[in-house]
Parts: structure tokens; C-alpha cells; sequence
């Protein structure tokens, strides 16, 4: 038994929960995945995987293998990246994810990061704020870009990097400009009496708007809801509703003509930003040239660019 691979189809049925799924993203068959997990059964005497018509989830005992396989997988990762590397020329694959309205941040990050180090293969992937803090607990995750104010509802204990303390908009069309202009402040009270495209309610982010609109005295009922930022930004464009965006994403839409952003006050809403990894993981090569870059000034002066308030 290749135990290393045993566990990573481990990993990708906890990811894929369907036998089949887990085993295309293997590139192996359903029943060459289903050998390994007995396999990895046999060698551990436990049950690890709920059987049925289809995948019923892990048992108490498959969960305590499942942990060990990140951590033995994350340690292989480190180890190749070490041995794979030369001092100044980090290789890797680096695990990212930010929550949606910090894509083009991370977008960004990824873009410079790569630039800089060629050997680095970076995978940037959208999450909501619960997917990244599982993510960065079980180590499926190198680093996430997300809202720091939750970062005490685990456990686990994670180190910040602080990026920008984000600014909220309410986007609508105006047909007199010919790029996304940021107009003069408007209150959440008036904001509430529009219609609105509003991400979902599961996401933090909707979380935050809502609760803004609560303290100005209105209680909204969107015209739209969605899970994608793409929808919430080019609802906009493409109908009659308006949009509550922070800075990042006002940002990503600059060129777009007949859009206005107009900051949000009354009241004033400022969320803290940052990246995040798991403390008591040693960092692979690849982490480590991601965590020098965000300390640089460069990239520092990049961020307060695109983000937070924003400069009209």
C-alpha cells in the first residue's frame, strides 16, 4: 500500500463526499479508491469511511485519520519544497483563498507573487468565511484572505497580516459617466429604500450589510440575493438595481462606464481585512516568499490603493 497516496484519496473524498467524484479528481477508479480506504482500514484497524447506497460521511475514527492525513501531506509538501528549492528560487504549489469580496485582492497577491517567483504555482480560490477557517484548521489550506474579527471562532489559533480596513459603497448606474465615478457619501437609510442585489445570507459579508442597516432604522428585503460577486457587480449594469460593495470590489469594476459609487455613512462601517495561516505549522518555501511579499512596501502601497476607501 502507497500510504501517502491512500491518504490523499482520503482527502479528496472528505473534500468530493461522493465515492465517484473523489475518485475523477484522483485521476483513478471508483474502485481503486474504494482498495485504498480499506486498505488504510486494515492498517489502522478502524473503520474510517460510513458505507451505504452512497457516501454517508466518515466515522469518529476516520475523522482522527483524516487530521493526520493533512498533516502528513502538508509535511510531505514542505519537505518536497525544500528539497525542490534553491535559496533565492522557492518552488511550489501554494493553497490560497480569500472570501468572495476579497478575490481581486488575493487575484492581485496571486498575479505579483508569481511574477516575482516563477517556481511558485499559486491555486486562488473563492470561500466562504467558514470554508476558509476549515480550510486553515486542516491544513487543506496554506494561507486565507478574510475578515480577522473572526479569527477566535476556532480553536485553532492562527496569525494575522493585516491588509486594509475596507469602506462600503452603494453602487447604481448613471448613464453621464463614462467610468465608475465615486460620488458624494450617501446614508444606509436612504441606501435601504433601493432595490438591491445582496449577497446571500450564509456570507459574512451579508452579515455585516445587514447589520448596518439594522443600527440606520431599515429592514431590507433584496430585490436580488447571490453567492457570486460577479452577479452582485454586474447586476447592476444589467438591470435597475443597486449593489453595497466594498472598496476591493468597487475597485475591480473602475473601468466599467455608467456606474457610481457612492460611500455608505450613517453609519460609519470599517472591517478589518488580513491574511491568515495556521500558527503552529511550519511554513513550506512558497508560504514563506507569500509571507515576505506581504510585509513588503510594495505591496503594502498596492493594497491601499485598491482598497478601503478608495481615492476617486
Amino acid at each position: 500500500m502507497n500510504l501517502l497516496a491512500s491518504m490523499r484519496y482520503l482527502v479528496a473524498l472528505s473534500e468530493h463526499r461522493h465515492f465517484g467524484r473523489a475518485a475523477q479528481a484522483c485521476h483513478i477508479t471508483q474502485p481503486a479508491l474504494s482498495n485504498a480506504l480499506r486498505a488504510l482500514e486494515e492498517e489502522f484497524g478502524v473503520v474510517i469511511a460510513k458505507r451505504g447506497r452512497a457516501y454517508a460521511g466518515l466515522t469518529h475514527e476516520g475523522e482522527a485519520v483524516l487530521a493526520a492525513a493533512h498533516r502528513m501531506l502538508h509535511e510531505n509538501e514542505v519537505l518536497q519544497q525544500l528539497l525542490k528549492s534553491e535559496a533565492d528560487r522557492p518552488r511550489g504549489h501554494l493553497r490560497m483563498a480569500a472570501v468572495p469580496t476579497a478575490i481581486p485582492i488575493l487575484t492581485r497577491f496571486a498575479g505579483r507573487l508569481q511574477a516575482l517567483h516563477p517556481g511558485i504555482s499559486p491555486s486562488v480560490l473563492s470561500m466562504s468565511s467558514l470554508e476558509l477557517e476549515t480550510g486553515l484548521e486542516s491544513l487543506s489550506l496554506d494561507i486565507a484572505l478574510g475578515y480577522t474579527e473572526r479569527m477566535h471562532v476556532r480553536e485553532v489559533k492562527l496569525t494575522a497580516w493585516p491588509q486594509s480596513i475596507e469602506h462600503y459603497f452603494l453602487v447604481r448606474r448613471c448613464a453621464q459617466a463614462q467610468a465608475l465615478r465615486i460620488g458624494e457619501p450617501i446614508g444606509w437609510a436612504e441606501a435601504g429604500r433601493l432595490p438591491l442585489c445582496l449577497l446571500t445570507p450564509e456570507m459574512h459579508n451579508r452579515s455585516i450589510i445587514d447589520q448596518a442597516f439594522t443600527t440606520a432604522g431599515v429592514t431590507v428585503t433584496p430585490a436580488i440575493e447571490t453567492n457570486s460577486v460577479l452577479t452582485l457587480a454586474l447586476s447592476v449594469g444589467a438591470g435597475s438595481v443597486c449593489a453595497v460593495l466594498p472598496g476591493a470590489m468597487v475597485d475591480a469594476i473602475r473601468s466599467h462606464g455608467q456606474l457610481e459609487a457612492l460611500p455608505l455613512v450613517a453609519p460609519e462601517v470599517r472591517t478589518p481585512i488580513g491574511f491568515m495561516t495556521q500558527t503552529a505549522v511550519r511554513p513550506s518555501r512558497a508560504l514563506e516568499a507569500a509571507l515576505a511579499l506581504i510585509q513588503s512596501p510594495e505591496w503594502q502601497q498596492e493594497v491601499a490603493a485598491h482598497s478601503g476607501a478608495l481615492r476617486p
